[in-house]
């Protein structure tokens, strides 16, 4: 059985475009950037943190894997989390306007056999955004809770002038890098495996 070790309503509306049955893992890490640590190898320890946690409840089932995964937004080397509110979700929107960020979105798989890890990075590239346009998107709440204070499969899709990587990556679950590890590792996708492999 594969679980998502995962809060995201995205990532299992993602996970579900693989035609594979999983079952859902309230786990809770902290999700808190150390002194010194780059942004791939924080968003690469959360995924990991996730998916050790998911394991850890679920090791004693036999062919149980568990898959987590983790995004963040970043400008700068600066990693942009959720907002804490409307003012700090505003905040980022501003920073983010006319400008090129990255986002990164980690993977990673647990089971009997050991650990598998991907990282997909994507570059997006905001238009130079008004005011009231960040204000109208703050408003409408589907800034909050969201890495970067956006959802690209939203209303912000408006925003992204340009986008080069995994389009799925920036909401939340790189579904090109989830398939890969897991038709390696477990469950092979219906007629996936070949379409994957390489």
């Amino acid at each position: 059985m594969l679980y998502l070790a995962s809060k995201s309503p995205r990532r299992a509306e993602l996970l579900q475009r693989l035609g594979l049955s999983y079952r859902l893992l309230d786990v809770d890490v902290p999700e808190s950037r150390a002194q010194g640590e780059g942004a791939a190898d924080y968003v690469r320890r959360v995924a990991r943190d996730k998916a050790r946690a998911g394991w850890a409840a679920v090791s004693g089932e036999a062919g149980a894997q568990v898959l987590g995964a983790d995004t963040e937004v970043v400008l700068d080397d600066e990693v942009f989390g959720k907002p804490a509110d409307e003012a700090d979700a505003a905040a980022m929107l501003r920073r983010l306007s006319g400008r090129t960020h990255t986002v990164l979105s980690a993977v990673v798989v647990v089971g009997a056999g050991g650990e598998r890890e991907a990282l997909s990075v994507t570059e997006v590239r905001f238009a130079p955004l008004a005011d009231a346009a960040i204000q109208a998107y703050v408003a409408t709440g589907e800034a909050m809770g969201k890495a970067g204070a956006y959802a690209i499969q939203g209303c912000a899709e408006v925003f992204v002038e340009h986008l080069s990587g995994s389009y799925s990556g920036v909401m939340g679950l790189p579904l090109h890098h989830a398939a890969r590890l897991l038709a390696g590792t477990g469950p092979g996708l219906p007629g996936a495996r070949s379409a994957v492999s390489g």
